[in-house]
């Protein structure tokens, strides 16, 4: 029986990307997205790889929806190995002109949707001490940007959930994994559908990375669970300024504020935030001249434990040598 993977948010640019990788390395696959014409042309293209493909129309906003899409991927696929978190939406926009109630589908959209995803999971992965949860997150969720509050903040959120369940599935001994996958600068189609009140339509500021790079640390991180794996080097500058120069980075990060935005009035856009917009997009967006071929450019958090161990030793080293030579006998020199 072939493994199963479920992506989320798997008919346009990363969750595409990803669920294509998984059919083409022998996974099952199903798909839960909103809207029902991606959806049949996704499944028709994941069909291609010889696998057994299920797509399921739901708004992941919707614990029931996760709930029911999980127990029929169980009947009709069988048992889910990797679930993938990967739905998302955002508005971009000063703080202070989104609204409360953008705020709230935000955070359901981007937030609430993994911890729904999550639970749906666990409900089959637990019992049987098996399975991995992937959270799609980004650079986003551990250092904010201007003019995405609601989106910085339920990355935020993301962290801060997938943190405290890992430590209770490592109390109760389980071997469920749990794995953050950063991302940088994408890509995707994600930037013509956002909801826009700028003024200016949105830019991807350079470096710009491909959705199978994210694809392939994603489908790495589920065959080979990590506890974090960052995508691109911009993500590992932006987690290394947060921690070690944070008003640093807040300078750095108020400075993007117009490289985000392109030279092009436009009038404020609707976006995908309420209803899904129409129309196959495929898995890459418009930046394509400008987007970095490779599909090598992530590195795991034992990568990073490995670095800091090494740190750590030479320290230590140090530190003994100087302890040494300052327990060491002094020999006066005699007087002149």
């Amino acid at each position: 029986m072939a493994r199963v993977a479920v992506v989320t948010g798997g008919t346009a640019g990363i969750g595409l990307a990803t669920a294509h990788l998984f059919a083409s390395r022998g996974w099952a696959v199903a798909v839960i997205a909103r809207d029902a014409g991606r959806l049949r042309s996704t499944a028709a293209a994941l069909a291609a790889y010889g696998r057994p493909v299920l797509t399921i129309s739901a708004d992941v906003s919707d614990a029931e929806a996760v709930d029911a899409a999980a127990a029929r991927i169980e009947a009709e696929l069988g048992q889910i190995r990797a679930w993938v978190n990967n739905a998302m939406s955002t508005v971009v926009s000063p703080a202070d002109r989104i609204t409360p109630a953008e705020y709230r589908r935000v955070t359901e959209t981007t937030y609430l949707s993994q911890v729904y995803g999550t639970l749906a999971a666990l409900r089959y992965m637990k019992p049987r001490n098996r399975g991995a949860i992937l959270q799609v997150s980004s650079g986003l969720g551990f250092r904010a940007a201007a003019l995405q509050a609601p989106y910085c903040a339920a990355k935020f959120a993301v962290s801060g959930f997938t943190d405290s369940l890992r430590c209770e599935l490592i109390h109760d001994k389980s071997d469920v994994s749990l794995s953050v996958i950063y991302l940088p600068a994408v890509n995707t189609p994600q930037y013509k559908w956002t909801r826009n009140r700028t003024g200016r339509d949105q830019n991807a500021p350079d470096p710009v990375y491909d959705s199978r790079l994210c694809a392939e640390a994603i489908v790495f991180a589920a065959e080979h669970p990590r506890r974090e794996v960052w995508v691109g080097r911009s993500t590992v500058m932006m987690a290394a300024a947060q921690a070690l120069v944070p008003g640093f980075a807040d300078k750095k990060a108020a400075e993007m504020w117009p490289k985000q935005m392109t030279d092009e009035d436009m009038a404020d856009r609707v976006g995908n935030l309420d209803a899904p917009v129409p129309g196959d997009v495929g898995i890459d967006g418009r930046f394509g001249d400008r987007t970095k071929a490779t599909r090598t450019a992530f590195w795991t958090s034992r990568e990073r434990d490995l670095l800091m161990a090494g740190f750590a030793g030479i320290a230590l080293v140090g530190l003994a040598s100087a302890a040494a030579v300052a327990r060491a006998p002094r020999r006066l020199l005699p007087r002149p």
